[in-house]
Order: structure tokens, then sequence, then C-alpha cells
């Protein structure tokens, strides 16, 4: 049966799009899907613990993000230009992708200054207006960038970040740094919810997939079989994976550590790139619950709830998010899937 994109529209008050994170970390509303009875009910996200048992597994996503836009310009001109690094293209970390706003003007060849003394040459172009910029003049970028980089706050929160936002779009867990955009399910965690579902006789499990622009760009094929992932990296120890084999039933926390189980179930391998799209029809190994956000229309994210949830039974409860009004998006509430 052919899935469209059209499939996987829904309607939403930006009113509700969130813009600051709630006051408490683990204080946001909780909608628990239950897939076998086909129904939902309203809760809270400090009670997860309630729905975990001994033997479960919690899988988090530890990728950290990094502070990577950045504000510079060309010499002698005053025009600021936004530039948003992506993805480190070579070993040292002095190469990048980078998207560059506006970046119709930048050419190959062009100098850009930023705050501190720090310069980069653009020295290719690449698809989708995306650069490839080299850095000069340091010998550690990520130092620079914890110095003068911002926080890659989405373009859904219609404000500068702040320092707040160093802490409150990192999970607790954060350890890798690699990430251009939180796996934003671990962000209502605290230790306090991780001790207690140790107390459970749960265990917690640890993977790394470094969130790329890729994963939450809309589609923009019809046909959603159509649709092409960008390669994203990821990794599990060796002692993580065997608590996941091991577990009598495994709770993915966000699409990321999702896509990361089932990436590391089809093909055996620990480690490296993938580019795993799940839609519906799509057969999970390993994956038996889910805790995400709520996400948006027309994205991969929302085409893999769908794939996991069901499409009808998840809009539906979209439908109630929305009239009950739910906080949506990265800052926003969550949704608990049995």
């Amino acid at each position: 049966m052919e899935v469209n994109l059209s499939d996987f529209h829904y309607d939403l008050p930006e009113r509700l799009i969130a813009q600051e994170p709630p006051p408490e970390r683990d204080g946001a509303r909780m909608l628990v899907i239950h897939r076998t009875r086909g129904t939902w009910e309203d809760r809270r996200f400090r009670d997860l613990p309630e729905f975990l048992h001994a033997g479960d597994c919690v899988v988090l996503n530890d990728s950290r993000v990094l502070p990577s836009r950045l504000y510079g310009h060309r010499p002698d001109r005053d025009a600021k230009l936004q530039i948003f690094l992506v993805k480190p293209l070579s070993g040292d970390a002095l190469e990048w992708n980078a998207l560059v706003r506006p970046g119709r003007k930048v050419r190959k060849g062009d100098r850009i200054l930023f705050e501190g003394g720090l310069e980069a040459e653009v020295t290719a172009w690449g698809e989708r207006g995306e650069r490839t910029l080299r850095f000069h003049g340091v010998s550690d970028i990520y130092e620079h960038l914890e110095r003068i980089g911002h926080v890659p706050l989405p373009p859904y929160i219609h404000r500068p970040d702040n320092p707040r936002d160093r802490e409150r779009y990192q999970t607790v867990f954060a350890r890798d740094r690699g990430s251009v955009a939180a796996p934003t399910a671990g962000l209502h965690f605290t230790a306090e919810t991780l001790a207690r579902i140790g107390s459970l006789g749960a265990e917690t499990a640890r993977v790394t997939l470094h969130v790329g622009l890729g994963t939450f760009q809309p589609i923009d094929v019809e046909r959603i079989e159509d649709h092409r992932m960008h390669s994203e990296t990821y990794s599990i120890r060796t002692e993580e994976w065997s608590k996941i084999e091991g577990a009598r039933r495994v709770l993915g926390i966000g699409t990321t550590s999702v896509r990361t189980i089932e990436s590391a179930a089809r093909s055996g391998q620990m480690c490296g790139e993938t580019d795993l799209f799940i839609y519906p029809g799509f057969s999970f190994r390993r994956t038996d619950a889910m805790l995400t956000n709520f996400h948006l229309p027309h994205t991969s994210l929302l085409v893999l709830v769908c794939a996991f949830a069901g499409r009808d039974l998840t809009l539906a409860a979209y439908r109630h998010a929305v009239e009950s009004e739910y906080r949506f998006f990265s800052y926003g509430d969550c949704m608990l899937i049995l």
C-alpha cells in the first residue's frame, strides 16, 4: 500500500508551540498511548516509573548538543552572517559542513570573521545551500564553540538563546558531543527519575546518535518511500547492547534512540553511519515501547511514531493533545507509547 506525505498532517495552533522549557525539568504532561487497546490517558512525566517493571531497559541517547550557531561577518562588510555548524568533516574538526544565512552571496574563497579572532574560509559549496568551512589559527575549535557559540534552538522557537538554554537544551546524561539538536525526549529526565527507574529493577542503557539536520527537515516528496534520510553517526558499547538484548521490554527514549536500536538490530554493527528511515510497514525488531515529544507535521519523526503506534491512533491522539492544549515540540510535553 502506497504511503503518502499528505497522510501525516494535523492542524496545530501556533500558541501551543512551547517557546520556553517547563519551570521544572520533569514537570511536563505525558499522554500515554496504549496501542493494543487503542486508548490513551493524560498523565505527567513524573508518572513514567509507574509504567516500568523489573527486567525493562530504558534506552537513552547520550549525545551532547554543540553550541554550534555562530555569528560573523566578511572582512570590510557589516552585514551579519549566521553560521550553523552541522558536522565535522576532518579528523582535527577544523573543517565543517555548515549552513550560512544569508548565504546567496557567500562564495568559495570568502573569509568569515568571528568574535575572539576566530576565522574561517569557505572552501566549497554543497547541496541545499550548504558550505564547507575551514577554520584557521586555532587548534581546538570546540574550545571556541563553548566560549562564543550559541545554543542551536530550532526555528520554531522565536527568540534568541539565553544562558538558561545552555542547561535546559541538554539532557542530564549528555556525554559525547556531536548533535546539532537535542534528543528532546531525554530533556524531561532528572537524576531523581533515573534513580527511581533503577530502584524498580529496570536498567538504563546508553547509546549515542549524533542528531543531524536531516532528522528534522520536512519530507519534500509525496511518496514516503522515495524519501532519503541524511546519514547520522551512531555507536553502542558492547555492555550497553547486552542490556538491550537481555531486556524483557525495551523502552526507547526518543526517536533517535529508536533509530539507533533498530539500526544495530538490523546490521549487527555497533557503530557506523545510519540513514534508516522508519515508516508505516516497518517491522520493529527490538523496540517495545517509546517515549517521544510531539513532532511537526510532514517530518520523518512523526512518520516514525505513526509506524510504531499506527497512523490513525497517533493522529487521533495528536488531535486530543491539541484540544487539551498540550505544549508541542522541543520544549513541550511528551507521549509514552506502550
